[in-house]
């Protein structure tokens, strides 16, 4: 690490939330604060995944703190719909446990602490987003288009065939970014786990494989928490935030 490190860091972020003041985006001192939040949560599970990785059983333990994180997490963003935390929590379990759970059954990684905690991190983290993204669009959507949700709603409609069309697109809104990845992937973008794998000493071809077991299981995870999340949110008959 170079003397200039940690001064080149912070001025990014400044730069960030300079330019965020410039154009009146109100994201105040944001990406300051989550830059040092990140920095400081990097250190402390650096120090975690040495002991995790010499003690195999006690990655268990080291998911739970993830998925743990990723629901509280998730479930802030979306604390507007009716039982939004809940609703967030089962989500991203629900998506995340199914994808990893078909991707270590079909044994598309070896089935050991370093890659199960590595893919886990990585799914749990889009399994959270896609929580974010589709709770959030479909509570704009519901309050958007209110009257024709009351419309169906007094026709005697379940609020399920009420708000249909807005969990469809919240759905599908949500996955968009992660498709535009995966369809750019080794062409505009070169991922994470692709990049840290090569960085580790893996072969091009393992670092490779490796990805597209990341990639997919992301879109089912995704597809899976986003479906979870708007089909629990459709049960309530008034979503309506203003």
């Amino acid at each position: 690490m170079t003397a200039w490190f940690v001064p080149g860091l912070v001025l990014v972020a400044v730069a960030t939330v300079a330019l965020a003041r410039a154009f009146r985006v109100g994201i105040g001192w944001q990406p300051v604060a989550a830059l040092a939040r990140a920095a400081a949560q990097l250190a402390v599970i650096a120090i975690l995944l040495k002991g995790v990785l010499s003690a195999p059983l006690s990655a268990v333990g080291f998911l739970a703190l993830m998925l743990l994180t990723a629901t509280v997490t998730a479930g802030g963003r979306i604390h507007a719909i009716p039982h939004g935390r809940r609703i967030a929590a089962i989500g991203v379990v629900a998506g995340a446990g199914t994808a990893l759970a078909l991707a270590l059954s079909l044994r598309l990684v070896p089935f050991d602490a370093r890659h199960v905690i590595a893919l886990s991190g990585i799914v749990i983290g889009n399994a959270m987003s896609a929580s974010t993204l589709a709770g959030r669009r479909f509570a704009h959507d519901a309050a958007v288009r209110r009257g024709e949700v009351e419309g169906w709603l007094a026709l005697g409609a379940r609020p399920r065939r009420a708000y249909d069309e807005i969990l469809r697109t919240a759905v599908a809104e949500s996955l968009l970014p992660n498709l535009d990845q995966t369809r750019a992937t080794g062409l505009v973008t070169l991922p994470g786990a692709f990049v840290g794998a090569l960085f580790a000493g893996a072969p091009p071809g393992e670092a490779a494989q490796f990805q597209l077991v990341v990639l997919s299981c992301i879109g089912l995870a995704m597809l899976v928490t986003a479906l979870t999340v708007t089909t629990q949110a459709a049960r309530s008959p008034y979503v309506f935030v203003e």
